[in-house]
């Protein structure tokens, strides 16, 4: 696999062409970005020093209990719900950065606390997810995060890595993680050998 071109975060027209391509708003690219960026400044990362900051760009599931809850009709788009900004459109974006811990391999990385937080918040429909870092080139998602990822998105969902100039670069799921292993690869309940 070749490595994808660094795109300019400068370049209106760059980020106006990615954004038609991976099926996102250029105001909901921006505020990826912002929002990625801002998270890295909530890491804990004492040992490495190396932030991670990640956003998730989700549709609230129609179902959304917490909204229901919370008493959703007329409220403005800057809603609280379940610690997480609803925008307009019913669009959230849930925020995460690395949690680092004495015992290196119990860290957590940026992108499986958001995707946590997502999760057990109910949702389960995501258009995109942005991560930043403080280096250049911009860094990919781990290989357990990749996984991880695989779990809870499709494979055409597109990740956008930001470098410490705002520089990008885009793929998907299925680009960062071919011929992964996922529910799919599962036999169903009742087939033969499971019990």
């Amino acid at each position: 696999m070749s490595t994808p071109p660094i795109l300019s975060g400068a370049d209106e027209a760059q980020i106006a062409s990615t954004c038609a391509a991976i099926g996102i708003s250029v105001s909901e690219f921006s505020e990826l970005r912002r929002r990625a960026t801002a998270a890295k400044a909530t890491a804990y990362c004492r040992y490495s020093r190396f932030r991670v900051g990640a956003t998730l760009l989700c549709t609230a599931p129609e179902n959304d209990a917490a909204a229901a809850a919370a008493g959703e009709g007329g409220q403005d788009d800057d809603e609280v719900v379940v610690g997480l900004v609803r925008g307009p459109g019913r669009t959230v974006y849930v925020p995460g950065a690395n949690v680092e811990n004495a015992s290196y391999p119990v860290g957590t990385c940026a992108e499986r606390v958001a995707l946590g937080t997502a999760v057990t918040s109910g949702i389960r429909t995501f258009r995109a997810i942005a991560v930043a870092t403080d280096i250049s080139p911009p860094a990919s998602p781990c290989g357990m995060c990749r996984q991880f990822i695989r779990e809870f998105c499709t494979m055409k969902t597109p990740i956008i890595m930001f470098d410490k100039n705002s520089d990008y670069v885009v793929m998907t799921v299925d680009q960062l993680l071919p011929m992964s292993f996922g529910p799919d690869a599962l036999p169903p309940p009742g087939a033969p050998g499971v019990h």
